[in-house]
């Protein structure tokens, strides 16, 4: 690229994160930006990322500069990035990816925002910078559409998690949710993503569905990008559904954007974190960054209002996780819950991390009938 990025039409790019593109692209389509995405995570974006990082750095920074060197050799010029305090290198991500993107001799300007510091006008000023946007009419209209995007692929995933392991048809489900995913992407009104959102769940209630199957109850935590991503995670709900595993996943998009982009005042209910730190006190006096606290209040919360197991995952070598993997054993121990922890990097096999599944629901389904038999 030989010409400076201001004096060029912005071409704006951000990093994938399973499905949270579909709400952050028509935010940023009704400012009236022009996008250019890397393709979903995968193999190639993984090796891209990996062979320009340190090794001991987490997966995810990885994949994200897998996803914006993609996104750039495609025409990309504005990169997003968020950044956030605490132990957690997510805070240094923006800095490492830009010094790697000019290492590389890449023209691009990274805009990077504090997610935790910034109001919602702070917010919308950086997003209308990078977009180019001049009418916070528009930046408004944005951030509306968007936030319903959030709220409503948040309210089909969940009933997809419902009706996936009591399908008598194995794939029912999952046709349902990936049609209404598209139907809420390509909606551009706030009323017509709602009306989706109505069309996708009455859709899931004709699923024939098996009311006499044991089903397993779950709680899944950990890492948030992690949890989000299906290529990071390798699908991991859709393993435990298969295996007849309701899973309640304790990070949702919407419930992580409504906490960071809605004033206080607004909050209906206690968020997830606020949450964790009341359970997570007994095992540990202080949050330490990431979803440390969120893990071990998550577990603890489970175990108080019978949940049979919790699904612990994070990235290998993740400062936060690993203090989690820790102090896990013995919630597990204390609060009479299974809990399995699963690391994950560019050398785990989607084999053995369905084998370790497999046997953890098999000694939760063991567990369960012995109690049952006393």
């Amino acid at each position: 690229m030989s010409k400076n990025t201001k004096e060029k039409e912005r071409v704006v790019s951000f990093p994938r994160m399973g499905n949270a593109h579909i709400p952050v692209v028509a935010m940023f389509q009704t400012m009236g930006a022009k996008i250019q995405l890397s393709d979903p995570n995968n193999r190639e974006t993984l090796s891209i990322g990996t062979r320009h990082s340190v090794e001991t750095v987490c997966l995810p920074y990885k994949l994200n500069l897998g996803n914006y060197i993609q996104a750039i050799e495609s025409g990309a010029n504005t990169l997003i990035m968020f950044e956030a305090p605490g132990s957690c290198r997510l805070g240094n991500y923006a800095a490492l990816a830009d010094a790697k993107l000019k290492e590389l001799g890449y023209d691009c300007e990274m805009v990077v925002f504090n997610l935790y510091k910034g109001k919602i006008s702070e917010i919308i000023k950086k997003f209308s910078y990078a977009t180019g946007c001049k009418s916070f009419i528009k930046a408004i209209k944005g951030f509306r559409l968007g936030h319903s995007k959030f709220d409503a692929m948040d309210t089909v995933e969940r009933a997809l998690f419902h009706y996936r392991p009591r399908e008598i048809k194995q794939g029912d489900s999952e046709k349902v949710y990936k049609r209404a995913l598209k139907e809420i992407e390509n909606a551009n009104r706030v009323r017509t993503v709602k009306q989706a959102t109505e069309k996708a769940l009455k859709a899931f209630q004709q699923i024939p569905i098996d009311k006499d199957r044991e089903i397993i109850k779950v709680y899944l935590t950990g890492e948030f990008f992690v949890l989000l991503d299906p290529f990071t995670n390798m699908e991991i709900e859709k393993e435990l559904g298969y295996l007849g595993v309701e899973v309640e996943r304790q990070v949702m998009l919407s419930d992580w954007t409504n906490n960071i982009l809605l004033p206080k005042w607004l909050h209906k209910k206690e968020s997830h974190r606020q949450k964790a730190m009341r359970y997570s006190g007994t095992y540990m006096t202080r949050a330490i960054g990431g979803d440390c606290v969120e893990s071990i209040g998550d577990t603890v919360h489970a175990s108080r209002i019978g949940i049979d197991g919790v699904v612990h995952i994070g990235p290998f070598n993740c400062n936060p996780e690993v203090v989690s993997q820790n102090i896990l054993p013995h919630v597990s121990k204390n609060e009479s819950i299974p809990v399995i922890s699963l690391s994950m990097d560019e050398q785990t096999g989607r084999a053995g991390l369905v084998t370790r599944l497999e046997a953890f629901v098999d000694l939760i389904r063991r567990r369960k009938r012995s109690a049952v038999a006393i």
